[in-house]
């Protein structure tokens, strides 16, 4: 039986473990953190990786826990819509809505999905040979036919294999994520854009509500010394590096926030008001804007943000690496089969989704306005206009 050690257990990482499982490989998960506790916050899944979760049999569950994105839209800042979508229409074009679940409900999905025994806690790997396929890690080396480096954005093994490509670049915004408890009275699901500022409303299962926001990047003194200065290594599985904690204008992440955002539209000053300043997550967004040469090198594919990590303007983060996960399966370790089929389709997201963070970062009074007037003209063109932008990514279907 053929041996797969998988070196990362995000979603990316366990996808892929259950993937090859069910193809026959005997898998190793290694994880260096002590507990599979994902980070609190929420997650789209779209048409294209609930397909994807289907072939590991895991994509009616994820629909059974999940709520699903009913009206949706972009909005202004005052809350005049700028344009809208519907499930129906969505469900219509695509085969499948959008919906939305909390992260930990996913990770603690794919993870039963693993066999007995499969996954490694608290292990941390040291090195790869990617020529022998041989895996070193604190509890003493592994043997493997395949590699695979879902070890995220700071990924230490593609920097091994590829040490010319530039790494990952900062994304000029910083990130605020918190999930909160649904307060009284309509909400709909929204992500409103200000001048050079994004808040996104997502509800969620069970009375919660999944917010998120972005701005300009706060940068510290040392930042502004060294702009150059890499990401910390701490890095989580989104393309999102931890800041440095408080905001730079004191007062708390809440009240950061508040600042930003408190004279928004409703629900919005709701929604911050309901956070809980330890439960709200902040961080500067790293991205790679190079693609690169391959995701392959001898026994080692990359898979997720270690080979792609974007900005999260498109919601494709975690859906392209269930992608990459189940394709690499279906290919049973054929790597430049599976570079062939995933470099190309992930390089045009990445840009893409660079190309809307460019856009959510204008503040020029005068753009915002083009910019605004735009989107209206788009919504005033219908559901069929707004979708068809998402065509090429959420009509992909898995290899059979």
């Amino acid at each position: 039986m053929s041996h797969a050690v998988v070196i990362g257990g995000g979603i990316g990482g366990l996808t892929a473990a259950a993937a090859l499982s069910r193809q026959g490989w005997s898998v190793t998960v290694c994880e260096r953190a002590g507990s599979l506790e994902p980070v609190g916050s929420g997650i789209a899944i779209a048409p294209n990786a609930l397909k994807a979760l289907d072939t590991i049999g895991v994509g009616d569950k994820v629909r059974e826990l999940s709520a699903m994105q009913g009206e949706a839209g972009l909005r202004a800042a005052d809350g005049r819509w700028l344009l809208r979508t519907s499930a129906e229409a969505a469900l219509a074009r695509f085969g499948d809505p959008t919906v939305l679940l909390l992260r930990a409900t996913l990770v603690d999905l794919l993870a039963s999905r693993l066999p007995a025994g499969a996954l490694r806690l608290g292990t941390t790997v040291h090195a790869v040979d990617p020529h022998t396929g041989r895996v070193s890690t604190d509890d003493g080396d592994l043997e493997a036919d395949l590699v695979v480096a879902a070890d995220g954005i700071n990924s230490a093994v593609r920097g091994a294999l590829f040490p010319a490509h530039p790494g990952p670049v900062h994304s000029g915004v910083t990130s605020w994520r918190a999930v909160v408890e649904r307060p009284e009275g309509e909400l709909r699901g929204s992500e409103s854009w200000g001048p050079g500022q994004v808040f996104g409303i997502m509800p969620l299962a069970d009375g919660l509500v999944y917010c998120y926001a972005t701005a300009p990047a706060h940068r510290t003194r040392a930042d502004r010394a060294n702009p150059t200065t890499p990401p910390n290594q701490a890095t989580l599985d989104n393309g999102s590096t931890p800041s440095n904690g408080a905001d730079a204008g004191g007062g708390g992440r809440k009240g950061e926030l508040a600042r930003l955002f408190g004279d928004w539209h409703d629900p919005i000053p709701r929604l911050i008001a309901a956070a809980e300043e330890d439960r709200i997550l902040r961080h500067d967004i790293f991205c790679l804007a190079a693609p690169l040469p391959a995701f392959h090198s001898g026994k080692v594919a990359l898979l997720g943000d270690a080979a792609h990590a974007m900005t999260p303007n498109m919601g494709q983060g975690a859906c392209q690496a269930i992608e990459d996960a189940v394709v690499l399966a279906h290919l049973s370790g054929d790597l430049p089969s599976y570079t062939a089929a995933r470099l190309g389709r992930t390089t045009k997201i990445m840009r893409r989704s660079r190309t809307i963070c460019r856009l959510t970062r204008w503040s020029n009074p005068l753009a915002v306005r083009a910019r605004e007037a735009a989107m209206s003209l788009a919504g005033r063109l219908g559901d069929d206009v707004t979708l068809r932008q998402f065509q090429d990514v959420f009509t992909w279907r898995p290899p059979v």
